[in-house]
């Protein structure tokens, strides 16, 4: 069962995914060298509290934080922590959510840390390219793994343009998103086009890629969150919770104007 929301529930679903997306927009500005990811998910705690709004992650499954702060080679769910200073040269991916009036935002973005490799740069690119295209193909009529081709082509034509094979990360993908943070169906980053279930006016979908410089393999740590790519490689991780609509589909966690 995908969960279908009216225009009204949609619309609530697009104030949550703005106090995200403004929550975003300020981490962005304040992750710099010798700022730690502690300090860093402090921030967003309170920025969301003040929105009225409640942190999605923070308790989830015993997740201990309001952001997820994954540093290099983490890939996803990194725990922020006082130890964990931001450096120049780092790659951090931040993961975000929040509730509000029952209704889930979820967002991701990667930012270099002051001057980061070329290498590094074109990787985030080409996530975020991959989401924008996941996000494109996300229409009424479409088959949800319609959505996973258009992530894979873009990552496969991003790589071609780079001159480099970025490695999808296994295991992890998108998800739908609405009254829960996670929800059916589940999205892979990667898969033939024409399967699935078909995309409905009401349906809302996370998409988010996360590539790497090597391998798609991964391994958690002991803390029993913490994914990080096996091979030592960096990683970027994009996401956008994205409405189904007859209009075309509508990114719930993007600043107005973007």
């Amino acid at each position: 069962m995908i969960e279908i929301k009216s225009r009204d529930q949609l619309e609530a679903m697009r104030a949550a995914g703005l106090v995200v997306a403004r929550t975003l927009a300020l981490l962005a500005s304040h992750a710099k060298a010798g700022v730690s990811t502690a300090e860093l998910d402090e921030l967003a705690e309170q920025n969301i509290r003040d929105a009225g709004a409640i942190p999605s992650f923070k308790g989830y499954h015993g997740f201990p934080a309001s952001i997820c702060a994954s540093v290099n080679e983490q890939v996803v769910h990194g725990i922020p922590s006082r130890t964990q200073v931001l450096a120049e040269g780092d790659l951090i991916s931040i993961d975000c959510g929040a509730i509000l009036d029952g209704w889930h935002g979820d967002s991701a973005i990667t930012l270099p840390v002051g001057v980061v490799t070329d290498a590094e740069l074109k990787l985030s690119e080409a996530t975020r390219a991959s989401m924008l295209a996941g996000i494109e193909a996300a229409v009424a009529g479409a088959r949800l793994s319609d959505v996973s081709f258009a992530i894979e082509s873009a990552t496969i034509l991003a790589g071609e343009e780079h001159g480099f094979e970025y490695g999808i990360v296994e295991g992890y993908g998108g998800h739908g998103i609405g009254t829960k943070m996670h929800m059916d169906p589940f999205l892979p980053n990667h898969g033939k086009p024409g399967k699935g279930p078909r995309l409905k006016p009401g349906m809302a979908i996370a998409i988010e890629p996360m590539l790497t410089l090597g391998t798609e393999r991964t391994v958690e740590l002991d803390d029993g969150w913490t994914v990080i790519t096996a091979d030592g490689s960096r990683a970027a991780h994009w996401e956008h919770s994205v409405a189904i609509t007859d209009d075309g589909p509508w990114v719930l966690t993007a600043l107005d104007g973007d």
